[in-house]
């Protein structure tokens, strides 16, 4: 996605959120502990290297756990930015340990976990990936039938721009996130070009100048996202989802799978005991404790502060994804 980066500075020791959590053991008991894998013994954090990828849910992730494994796991957090498919190569050689949310890439997961098991799945990250097609919310109220993907035909001339060499302009997202867009367009008969704004956050600038100067709009957006809160984008229906419809981009004409996000992990670091591999499989959240812990590193919040501010307020949510030990 899809799948825009940020995490630059170290946190200081997470002195009031284990202040909470030890009021919140005084008053009704402690949360339950997290037992280690079977057969696994924990050992020594160390150097940890998580993947960074463009989008800021990703960021809000990483943040949240690259805190909790320096403050409370005494772990060594290195940053490595790179794209989906590189992020993907690299957890695979070894040189990253793991990725901290995953837009499904189910033709990387047979190749690295099915054929060559070098790569596990690391649980669910408890968010839903919603990828599709939208327009600002007063293209909805002048014009009411355009969320119905059929009648972008008729309203394809509003959408022409000088990039968009005659046609209607689809604004994608970076050329690197989860996209059908192209073959979809051309495959449903519909007169558009894709032009890509190159990041996420190109993409959020585009919908609220948009919204503002009333100039049409339509474009590749997901969810979960921050901007959805303050900006309600309209979702575009396109034909339904069926399992195996977008296999093929000669043929794709459906929208895009709906995701249980998860994690990826280098399948030696996965098995090595590590008390920062047991924090990744146990860290589990909603879109809405993303999306605050996004919404403030958009406003400028350093990450580790962002990330520190909503630990502060979880206390029982995330000291169950530590390891038994801590």
């Amino acid at each position: 996605m899809p799948r825009p980066t940020l995490l630059r500075r170290a946190a200081a020791r997470l002195v009031p959120v284990a202040a909470a959590a030890l009021a919140l053991g005084a008053c009704g008991g402690q949360a339950p502990a997290v037992a280690p894998a079977p057969g696994v013994t924990p050992t020594a954090c160390g150097t940890v290297t998580l993947a960074s990828n463009a989008w800021l849910g990703y960021d809000a992730n990483l943040a949240v756990i690259r805190y909790l494994a320096v403050n409370e796991l005494g772990c060594t957090v290195k940053i490595r930015k790179a794209a989906e498919d590189e992020s993907w190569k690299q957890v695979a050689a070894g040189s990253t340990d793991a990725i901290v949310e995953n837009w499904g890439h189910d033709e990387l997961k047979k190749k690295y976990i099915d054929d060559e098991r070098v790569i596990v799945e690391g649980g669910l990250t408890g968010n839903k990936g919603v990828i599709g097609w939208y327009v600002p919310p007063w293209m909805v109220k002048t014009y009411p039938d355009i969320t119905d993907w059929r009648n972008l035909k008729k309203y394809a001339p509003l959408f022409k721009t000088e990039d968009s060499k005659g046609k209607g302009q689809f604004l994608g997202g970076d050329p690197t996130f989860v996209t059908n867009d192209g073959p979809l367009l051309r495959n449903l008969g519909l007169d558009f070009t894709v032009v890509y704004a190159g990041s996420e956050d190109a993409l959020i600038k585009a919908f609220r100048a948009a919204e503002r100067d009333k100039t049409p709009l339509l474009g590749y957006f997901y969810s979960p996202q921050w901007l959805l809160s303050e900006l309600p984008l309209a979702h575009i229906t396109l034909p339904p989802y069926t399992p195996g419809c977008d296999a093929d981009p000669k043929t794709v004409a459906c929208d895009y799978q709906p995701f249980d996000l998860d994690k990826i992990m280098n399948r030696t670091f996965a098995q090595s005991g590590s008390p920062a591999a047991e924090l990744i499989k146990n860290f589990q959240w909603t879109d809405a404790d993303q999306n605050e812990v996004a919404r403030a590193i958009n406003a400028g919040t350093p990450p580790d502060e962002a990330a520190k501010a909503w630990l502060d307020e979880h206390p029982k949510v995330w000291r169950k994804w530590l390891p038994a030990t801590q």
